[in-house]
């Protein structure tokens, strides 16, 4: 009993499945997702084996409409489910059963499904296609503006407590992830997740732009993680005098903190790493 959306990024090709419910970890259970292939999100009474089952199908070959119709020929209550399948070029077939629990249903759109039961009315999933298609940003901030904007068109009517967000990148080993995040138990998941979103920027900033310290505060990052964007700020722009400084302090709080420099050094990790420690 739950809303979700699948959906590929024209732009960068990501796949991504978002979900929120008043369903204890939906996020751990709903979304399944695998570079290059597809995503899939089985719910209402949800079976799980269509999410790993119908990666494999897709991945094999068949269309997400064979995909799912193979699924459901072999699944005796299949009317009790709502199952989402998207392939690797945005092609999407849907499953609604008819036990599913009122309001259900669902809507596609290009390279995007939304699909509900179990919720106040069908604007629920009506308002995530419009709100992912009408969003700019990451996959990831498109995906939980679609969520938010299912929860303010009434969302699920027992209620909220579980949410995730699962974005796998266009081409990569079935392991990689851009974004894999997800509230199990909270009495705001949507607010909680948009926190996790928030610090996964600034996690992923650190080392990789020129001011990911500024990144790293808007995000709400810990004092300690912000002094490390500002040491690989400092590295990146070759500002030997000011990540020695950096450096020094870490090191009188704790000397330990040498050995975890020099592995950064050795990992090809810290630019400049032999300056600033010298």
């Amino acid at each position: 009993m739950t809303y979700s959306i699948v959906a590929r990024d024209k732009e960068s090709g990501e796949l991504g499945a978002a979900v929120q419910s008043r369903a204890f970890r939906a996020g751990a259970v709903v979304a399944w997702a695998k570079p290059g292939v597809g995503v899939v999100a089985s719910q209402a009474y949800g079976e799980r084996s269509y999410g790993p089952l119908g990666l494999e199908l897709m991945g094999s070959g068949k269309t997400p409409e064979q995909a799912l119709a193979a699924l459901r020929t072999a699944d005796p209550n299949a009317e009790m489910r709502q199952v989402a399948m998207l392939d690797a070029t945005g092609e999407v077939a849907v499953h609604t059963g008819e036990l599913c629990i009122p309001a259900a249903g669902h809507l596609t759109g290009e390279g995007v499904s939304a699909q509900a039961n179990c919720v106040e009315r069908p604007a629920v999933w009506e308002s995530m296609v419009a709100a992912f298609e009408g969003t700019s940003g990451t996959m990831a901030r498109r995906l939980l503006a679609a969520l938010q904007a299912a929860e303010a068109a009434g969302g699920d009517w027992r209620g909220r407590q579980a949410a995730g967000i699962r974005v796998v990148p266009a081409e990569g080993q079935r392991w990689e992830t851009v974004y894999d995040l997800r509230v199990d138990d909270h009495p705001e998941p949507l607010a909680e997740l948009e926190r996790l979103i928030r610090l996964h920027e600034g996690y992923t900033a650190i080392g990789e732009i020129d001011d990911s310290a500024a990144v790293a505060r808007a995000s709400g990052m810990e004092e300690l993680d912000i002094r490390f964007a500002e040491l690989f700020d400092a590295a990146r722009a070759n500002e030997i005098e000011r990540g020695r400084e950096l450096i020094a302090g870490l090191l009188a709080e704790d000397e330990r903190w040498l050995s975890y420099l020099h592995a950064l050094r050795d990992a090809d990790e810290l630019p400049h790493a032999e300056e600033l420690l010298r």
